[in-house]
C-alpha cells in the first residue's frame, strides 16, 4: 500500500474525512517515526468531526488519538524508544505525571497533534509508551482513551481496594475497561446497562451483578439494596449527566464518583448535585503517561484482553465511523493498516 493518511476538517462530519498519500517523515532530534498498525476510535473521534468537542481540531489534521505501530526511525537525542519496539502514545502530548494543566490539554494527539489514522506518525519521544506484548495489534491499539481513563478513575487519587464495591454506569469502551480494572484491584463490580445481551455479556467479562435499566429504571434502590443499604464506596460514571443524579444516591458515605461521560441531559441538573448524600464528585480527561505505564504493568502482569467489537481495515476508515456512532458496538472499533 502506498503510504496515505485520513486527514480531518471539522464540523463537517464523515464528509470532512479525505485521504491523501503520505510522505515518509523524517524524525527531528526527540521525535520517533512510527509505521501505523491498528488506529482505534473513541467518542471524542466523533465530537472532534462534529465541532461538539472542548478543544476544536486543527483543520486538516490527521485524526485519532488510539494507534500502535512499530518505531521505524528516531531522532539523534531519543532515549525512551528504538528502531523496531512496538509502541503507542499518550493522548495528552506532554503530560507526564503530577496535576494536569490546561497546557496540557490543548496538545493531544488527533487535535492539535497528528493522530493515528495514517501510514505513519511522528511522536513526541516524551509520549512514547510501549505495549503489553500479549497484547494483539488491534487490543494494543486500544489503550490510550479509553482504557487509561478508567485506570486513572479507580487508581487515583485514592484507589480501589479489594472488597470495596465498584458501580460501573454504562456499557462503552471506557466502562468495559472499568470492570476489567476494577476487578483485577479486588472489587465487587455492579454494572448498570442497558439490556440483557450486554448484560450477559458484561457477567462475562466479570461484573458480578448487572442491572438493566429498561428494566429497572430506579436502579440506584437496587444499588443499595445489593450493599445492604450502603452504596457503594467507588462508582465510575462513563455516561455523564443523565445518570450522575442516580449514580450520587447509589454512594455510599464518603464515596467517590468519578464521571467521564459526555452525554449531554435533556435538562440540566440545577441546584445542589449532591442531595443529602455526602461524596465527591469530579470529572476527569484521560490520565498522565505515568497513569498509562502503571495501567500496562497491571494488564501484562493479568493477561488482560481488551474487548473489541470489530475491525474494519483502513480503506473503511469512514465506515468504521459510520459504524461505531450508529451500530452500538460492545467494545473497542479498531482500523487496521496493512
Amino acid at each position: 500500500m502506498t503510504a496515505a493518511a485520513y486527514h480531518l476538517d471539522p464540523s463537517r462530519g464523515v464528509a470532512g474525512l479525505t485521504v491523501a498519500p503520505q510522505p515518509t517523515p523524517e524524525p527531528g532530534s526527540h521525535q520517533v517515526v512510527v509505521r501505523v498498525l491498528a488506529a482505534a476510535l473513541n467518542r471524542r473521534d466523533l465530537m472532534l468531526l462534529d465541532g461538539t468537542y472542548p478543544l476544536s481540531a486543527t483543520p486538516g489534521i490527521v485524526p485519532l488519538s488510539d494507534g500502535v505501530g512499530e518505531v521505524v526511525a528516531v531522532g539523534d537525542k531519543v532515549t525512551r524508544a528504538s528502531v523496531g519496539d512496538r509502541v503507542t502514545a499518550t493522548y495528552f502530548v506532554r503530560w507526564i505525571d503530577g496535576p494536569q494543566r490546561q497546557s496540557h490539554v490543548l496538545e493531544q494527539y488527533g487535535a492539535t497533534y497528528h493522530g493515528m489514522l495514517a501510514t505513519y506518525v511522528v511522536l513526541e519521544e516524551d509520549s512514547v509508551v510501549h505495549v503489553p506484548r500479549h497484547l494483539t495489534d488491534a487490543e494494543a491499539a486500544t489503550l490510550t482513551c479509553a482504557g487509561v481513563v478508567a485506570w486513572a478513575a479507580l487508581t487515583a487519587p485514592l484507589p480501589v481496594l479489594p472488597g470495596e464495591t465498584v458501580l460501573i454506569v454504562g456499557s462503552g469502551g471506557v466502562a468495559l475497561f472499568g470492570v476489567q480494572h476494577a476487578k483485577v484491584l479486588g472489587a465487587e463490580v455492579i454494572s448498570i446497562t442497558s439490556n440483557a445481551e450486554k448484560a450477559t455479556r458484561l457477567r462475562d467479562l466479570g461484573a458480578d451483578e448487572v442491572i438493566v435499566r429498561s428494566r429497572t429504571p430506579d436502579w440506584e434502590r437496587a444499588v443499595l439494596d445489593r450493599t445492604g443499604g450502603d452504596g457503594v464506596e467507588h462508582v465510575l460514571d462513563a455516561v455523564g449527566l443523565p445518570t450522575l443524579a442516580r449514580s450520587v444516591r447509589s454512594g455510599a458515605y464518603n464515596a467517590r464518583i468519578t464521571m467521564v461521560g459526555a452525554m449531554p441531559a435533556e435538562d440540566a441538573p440545577t441546584g445542589n448535585p449532591f442531595g443529602a448524600s455526602y461524596l465527591s464528585i469530579r470529572r476527569i480527561a484521560v490520565g498522565s503517561r505515568v497513569d498509562f505505564e502503571a495501567m500496562n504493568r497491571s494488564i501484562a502482569e493479568h493477561k488482560t484482553r481488551p474487548v473489541l467489537d470489530s475491525v474494519f481495515s483502513f480503506d473503511q476508515a469512514e465506515a468504521a465511523y459510520h459504524y461505531f456512532r450508529t451500530g452500538d458496538p460492545f467494545g473497542k472499533v479498531v482500523v487496521a493498516l496493512p
